[in-house]
């Protein structure tokens, strides 16, 4: 997709977040370009989804709750090229990672890492030796340049920390930024996150809360970006095998010089399978041996629970103390997070919608909604409905030590790009728009 005397055509299946932000660094580079997508709209796994409430209304949300950090600078680059304004489309706020009755880290508008430090000290619910214990152990990170032992889980990088530490703070962190456990998570990736988030740029911990649904705020109008510039998006349209001829790639008898797989790891993986039974020999491999990679990761899911505050609810104003708050969550309340949807996408008529969130979620969806219907009003004091329940069984891999991600190069003409492509972040918005620039 690097710029070239001669434009190449360029064909990207896949039309989520990644294949999108590959298509839109290919014709700025000059390349022709056509977008096959399997569904009938894009964003692939982050995509707008219909919610009827029970007065009648219909209002937009997505297949589930997301949240972006200002530390995406890639993300917010690439909305800005297609023209969507980050400042309008997203709700920004310093990092809050607070328990309904106040306790935990928030921090101030401040320079790294001064923010993170005068938030560590002001921190409620925690004591001197809580504190004292993260400052010391977030020392080392630093000046260890926040690398470790590959094989290290974040249980281990965190030993030093204490109990209340590790339950009320290092395991949302890791379950909002890995979707994995902390005793299986890795903290390589985890030292990655915190180091660009809480130790970079001023702004790069600040929750960025998307105040539009996720398909307007990159892949649709990425879409009328690219049409505008003669590309052309084929929706409905599943490409299930590439031909491989002597001058590149066929896709329904149509050539391209070079094809980037832009869908999840099992669908890549089934589909160059698929093709490496025409393909010559050495191509062949080059295709089994990066499906069988695909094929070793293992996938975490994340359910989003729906609900609406009851109308007898008698408290005025928002309905949470914040836009977002952390839960305490165990078997019996499962969400780690709630989101108070009119807080940050104000609508004319309140929706009194909240968005409770279950990273690593299991079990059916009924037994979940019925849990977070019970941690509403055991930790909220809120009375809710359960209006829809969504759960993606592979929403991220499962991000643990020393795991082997398959690579951007496939083979000659061949690329691979998505959130789990081998890459420094874990499997985020971030993660599947960087696997671009490096395919790039």
């Amino acid at each position: 997709m690097s710029q070239e005397s001669d434009p190449q055509r360029i064909a990207i299946v896949g039309g989520g977040w990644a294949g999108m932000a590959a298509a839109v660094r290919a014709v700025q580079a000059g390349h022709a370009v056509t977008v096959f997508e399997a569904a009938r709209q894009f964003g692939g796994r982050a995509r707008a989804v219909p919610l009827m409430l029970p007065d009648g209304r219909t209002v937009t949300v997505d297949n589930g709750q997301h949240i972006l950090i200002g530390a995406y600078t890639e993300c917010l680059r690439l909305m800005r090229v297609v023209g969507v304004n980050p400042d309008q489309a997203l709700l920004r706020l310093p990092l809050a990672l607070t328990f309904p009755d106040g306790s935990g880290l928030a921090l101030p508008d401040w320079p790294a890492p001064w923010d993170a430090a005068a938030g560590i000290l002001r921190a409620r619910g925690w004591g001197w030796r809580d504190k004292w214990a993260l400052l010391r152990t977030a020392s080392a990170w630093q000046r260890a340049g926040f690398e470790c032992d590959d094989q290290l889980s974040v249980a281990q990088l965190c030993a030093p920390l204490t109990p209340r530490l590790k339950d009320g703070f290092i395991e949302p962190l890791c379950v909002s930024a890995l979707n994995t456990p902390m005793a299986q998570a890795s903290a390589r990736v985890f030292l990655r996150v915190l180091r660009d988030a809480m130790f970079g740029a001023r702004g790069g911990s600040n929750l960025l809360l998307p105040r539009t649904d996720l398909g307007t705020l990159f892949p649709d109008s990425a879409a009328r970006w690219l049409t505008q510039r003669g590309a052309l998006m084929q929706l409905g349209a599943r490409v299930t095998r590439l031909q491989h001829g002597a001058r590149g790639w066929q896709i329904g008898g149509e050539h391209f010089d070079r094809v980037v797989i832009a869908t999840s790891a099992p669908n890549a993986a089934q589909t160059l399978r698929e093709s490496a039974q025409a393909a010559p020999d050495v191509v062949a491999r080059a295709m089994r041996d990066w499906a069988g990679v695909a094929e070793s990761l293992t996938h975490e899911a994340i359910t989003t629970v729906y609900a609406q505050v009851t109308r007898d609810h008698p408290k005025p104003g928002p309905l949470l103390r914040a836009p977002m708050l952390a839960l305490p969550s165990n078997a019996h309340a499962p969400a780690q997070f709630v989101f108070d949807r009119d807080a940050i996408t104000p609508a004319a008529e309140p929706t009194r919608l909240l968005a409770f969130v279950v990273s690593t979620s299991h079990g059916p969806r009924d037994a979940l909604a019925a849990g977070v219907t019970a941690q509403a009003q055991s930790q909220l004091g809120l009375r809710v409905q359960a209006l829809a329940t969504i759960t993606d069984k592979r929403a991220t891999f499962a991000c643990t030590p020393s795991l082997r991600r398959p690579p951007a190069h496939i083979a000659p003409g061949l690329v691979a790009v998505g959130d789990y492509v081998d890459g420094p972040y874990p499997a985020t918005l971030e993660g599947a728009v960087l696997s671009a620039a490096a395919a790039a």
